[in-house]
């Protein structure tokens, strides 16, 4: 079973499917980690972010894998641990502009259809339902405000010592989903067939129980 959950920058998207997951026993995949490492190789390597060519001969020898840990899903670029190292503000702030990459997108979806083919999944990210799994049994988007998002983000970068004003969050969260929404390739848009939930005024586990509700709904029809 595929379940695909899209939306936004911060609407609760990857919290919500790890929970789903879990619940489940499905295999979670972050696709927006994947793009995430990608940007990081291209930081790190000091790779112009406009040079598809050259990020695309290094991501062909890159190995992107995820592990359980202690408290979240380990996220590993070779053997880099890149955790938390994908989730710095230079990361956040490029990563739309890398995702844009035609290429980049189409090997990326590649992988993600490689591991969905052969495990139940619940997979999250800006075009799920849409491009990479077209004939999810279930699709969800998944919205919320972007103050709201902002404050969310905020407390993230909180407890993960990252010090970002609000303001600025706000700013960069509209930011990203202008570009997201307005890219050539694959942009951020609701299936035709998908479930839109507003998640800002839920709180955590009312996402998970109604996704729940909608997943063995799905499974009697």
């Amino acid at each position: 079973m595929q379940i695909a959950i899209d939306g936004p920058a911060s609407a609760g998207k990857s919290t919500i499917a790890k929970l789903v997951a879990k619940k489940l026993g499905f295999i979670y995949c972050d696709t927006g980690a994947m793009y995430r490492t990608v940007t990081y190789m291209a930081l790190k390597d000091q790779l112009p972010l406009d040079d598809e060519s050259a990020i695309m001969q290094h991501l062909a020898k890159m190995v992107i894998r995820f592990a359980p840990g202690e408290t979240e899903q380990r996220v590993f670029m070779n053997d880099e641990d890149v955790t938390l190292a994908i989730r710095e503000p230079d990361v956040t702030n490029n990563v739309s502009q890398v995702s844009a990459l035609p290429r980049v997108r189409t090997e990326l979806v590649k992988r993600q259809r490689d591991i969905a083919a052969t495990h139940d999944i619940v997979m999250d990210g800006r075009d799920i339902g849409t491009t990479v799994l077209p004939n999810a049994a279930l699709k969800i988007f998944m919205v919320a405000s972007v103050t709201e998002r902002a404050k969310r983000r905020y407390k993230e970068n909180v407890q993960k010592g990252i010090t970002t004003p609000l303001a600025t969050l706000e700013s960069e969260i509209a930011e990203r989903d202008r570009k997201d929404s307005h890219r050539a390739v694959s942009p951020l848009r609701q299936a035709s067939d998908a479930i839109r939930i507003d998640t800002t005024n839920m709180s955590i586990d009312e996402v998970v129980a109604r996704i729940l509700t909608l997943v063995a709904e799905t499974k009697t029809h």
